[in-house]
């Protein structure tokens, strides 16, 4: 790793982990931290990032979005089960959940508990709705390269990402002119130069 990607990361981690400590302190209950942006701009490697330095002793639950999402057109959806169903119950203190979606045989799978007394982070497109974020403790958008992002999703997805990115950018795009996700966050950041992974999401 060359000194600017060392120097990147370290800003990177002091500038999460002191916001995290900031909702760390302000909740009563297991802090909420959702992360968004475009596919490929490093929301899972950063939800990895979190859970691996999260500053309290309890070790966060992650639920990536991927799971949710009811098929490629399921962006919406899967944001407002994300506020319905687990976001809204953990706000008042209770037992929050969510429907794991079987990609394969294009079916919803198992339904998953998740405990309000422990952290959580939740990544990926739609989190950052405005009915969900006031929900969370934090929110994170990151921004990074249009052509740099698809590389990665694509690198990292391939084929079954390829003939859906045209499909899927439309819905993100619509997604963000109507819940304006970006004005959400508390933390905005740049992550085009950072040496974020490509992570193991779909989308």
């Amino acid at each position: 790793m060359s000194s600017s990607d060392r120097d990147s990361a370290l800003l990177l981690r002091a500038a999460v982990m002191g916001a995290l400590n900031a909702a760390s302190r302000a909740s009563g209950r297991g802090a909420v931290v959702l992360v968004d942006g475009p596919s490929g701009a490093g929301k899972s490697s950063l939800a990895d990032l979190l859970v691996a330095e999260w500053p309290t002793p309890d070790v966060p639950q992650l639920v990536r979005m991927d799971d949710l999402y009811p098929g490629w057109s399921g962006l919406d959806a899967a944001s407002q089960s994300l506020g319905r169903e687990l976001l809204s119950p953990l706000k008042a203190g209770l037992p929050g959940g969510w429907r794991r979606w079987n990609w394969a045989a294009g079916a919803s799978g198992d339904w998953n508990v998740v405990d309000p007394a422990r952290p959580l982070i939740v990544e990926g497109c739609g989190t950052l709705a405005r009915a969900n974020a006031p929900l969370a403790d934090l929110g994170i958008w990151l921004d990074a390269d249009d052509v740099l992002r698809k590389d990665r999703a694509l690198a990292r997805d391939g084929l079954s990402f390829e003939t859906h990115w045209d499909q899927w950018q439309s819905d993100f795009e619509r997604y963000v002119d109507r819940e304006h996700p970006r004005d959400n966050a508390g933390l905005i950041l740049d992550v085009t130069t950072w040496s974020l992974g490509a992570g193991p999401a779909l989308v």
